[in-house]
């Protein structure tokens, strides 16, 4: 593994980032099991506000962990076959 001195500070904050959105879905998804939890004992509040949340704030985290994830797995690919150099190596 490479010291943080070699590694371009983009890449640190990105990777933080995504870390950071990683934990903001799995919060999310908790937040949707304990509404619908909730909504079955009557109490709406939970669900309703995670509702509310769900486009301008849910939506676009999972979009930027699958985007991630999708362009992470294209890079990993295209190493293998050797048609990617990465110019940190």
């Amino acid at each position: 593994m490479s010291s943080n001195s070699e590694t371009p500070t983009w890449k640190i904050w990105l990777d933080k980032i995504l870390v950071l959105d990683f934990f903001l879905v799995i919060a999310g998804s908790f937040w949707f099991v304990i509404g619908i939890f909730a909504s079955s004992n009557g109490v709406m509040a939970p669900l309703n506000l995670f509702q509310r949340l769900w486009i301008p704030f849910f939506t676009p985290a999972i979009s930027l962990l699958i985007g991630a994830a999708l362009i992470s797995g294209l890079m990993g690919w295209l190493q293998r076959q050797e048609l990617w150099s990465d110019p940190d190596e």
